[in-house]
């Protein structure tokens, strides 16, 4: 038997006969989340889709517990894989209740009549969800984020060992994001389950994946680790950022950085300045920021968004040639936002450099 689950081998995905990406090998073991990421339109929909076979394989072969998932039927199928697409489904006078219990119809046989314990299981995932309060409603008439959060308890209700998801963070408000990738991680932690699925969010595939596949172009270009995957110089590479940046440290965006000389000097530190910063930038005023030392949360945010860092090295005293470097272009500035008043000893010169402003008159805004 085969240690992966789920396995594909040279699968090639496309439409009408045409490839659209080709080879693609994946492997995946119970109790690991895969996710995929790549720009819009670069074809995750398609592998995910493909391999669920709600689209046909133009090439290959997908493997689910050693077998040919194309030789299942799709009641064995149904066992052991659950999918949540993003399509939306408008089903005809079906409760958010009716919707999660047709999850457990590949166990009800013929008839499709729910057992005490069907019903017990289906109670279980609404719960799971926080969707119980509104299971009587129509289907039609709640949210997308509710029904995003329904159809994930209908794949909970089947029992499967795999659930494949499309994007299912794309309708929820940020509770409910954490909540659903919560739920995913227990179920991965607790049951041994395999989650494969595609993210938007960089932020959240970057803390919640085992491994990651970055989809571009025709092919799997990278298949790794987060650890190997997010970095700031291949993100900007796999999407074609030419506007902002995105920092590997804290896995998120940052916008352009003002243009121009620095008009305001920041003395931050310790987290201090990153909303100063933010506010800068949002207000088009181009800053300077110093002095930070190179393992200070603020730098992470300084270094793309300010006009100009002024550093010291980790764990040493700011150097008198730091504080001049910083000197000179806080003195050009029309204005110094002090956003700390503690000093300790290894950033005594900034403290220096505010007493300096004082003497000469720049205008001090503290914080």
């Amino acid at each position: 038997m085969s240690e992966y689950f789920v396995r594909t081998e040279q699968m090639t995905v496309g439409y009408d006969g045409k490839p659209l990406i080709r080879d693609i090998e994946i492997r995946m073991r119970q109790g690991e989340i895969l996710t995929l990421i790549g720009p819009n339109g670069a074809g995750k929909s398609t592998i995910l889709k493909s391999m669920t076979r709600q689209l046909k394989l133009i090439g290959g072969a997908v493997y689910l517990d050693s077998e040919v998932m194309s030789r299942m039927s799709g009641n064995d199928v149904a066992k052991k894989l659950a999918v949540v697409m993003t399509e939306r489904i408008r089903p005809e006078l079906m409760t958010c209740e009716d919707i999660v219990a047709t999850g457990r119809y590949p166990y009800t046989g013929t008839l499709g009549l729910l057992t005490k314990q069907d019903r017990e299981k289906v109670r279980e995932a609404m719960e799971l969800v926080h969707t119980l309060e509104f299971k009587d409603r129509d289907f039609t008439a709640v949210s997308d984020g509710q029904r995003q959060r329904v159809l994930l308890a209908r794949a909970i209700c089947q029992d499967p060992e795999v659930i494949v998801l499309d994007e299912p963070t794309s309708f929820l408000d940020i509770r409910h994001k954490l909540e659903l990738l919560s739920v995913l991680k227990k179920m991965v932690l607790k049951k041994h389950m395999a989650v494969l699925m595609s993210l938007h969010e960089l932020d959240l595939a970057q803390k919640i994946s085992d491994y990651v596949i970055c989809v571009h172009g025709d092919k799997i270009e990278k298949y790794g680790t987060p650890e190997e995957i997010f970095t700031s110089d291949y993100i900007h590479h796999l999407y074609g950022i030419t506007s902002g940046s995105y920092n590997e440290h804290f896995g998120c965006l940052e916008m352009e950085r003002p243009p121009g000389k620095p008009q305001v000097f920041v003395i931050g530190g310790n987290s201090a300045g990153i909303p100063v910063y933010r506010k800068l930038q949002r207000a088009g005023i181009p800053f300077a920021a110093g002095v930070l030392h190179r393992n200070d949360t603020d730098y992470e945010v300084a270094k793309a968004l300010a006009a100009a860092v002024i550093t010291e090295d980790p764990f040493f005293p700011v150097s008198s040639e730091s504080y001049e470097k910083a000197r000179k272009i806080m003195i050009s500035c029309r204005k110094v936002i002090c956003c700390t008043d503690e000093f300790g000893p290894g950033n005594q010169k900034n403290r220096d450099l505010l007493q300096e402003a004082e003497k000469i008159g720049i205008e001090i805004e503290k914080i």
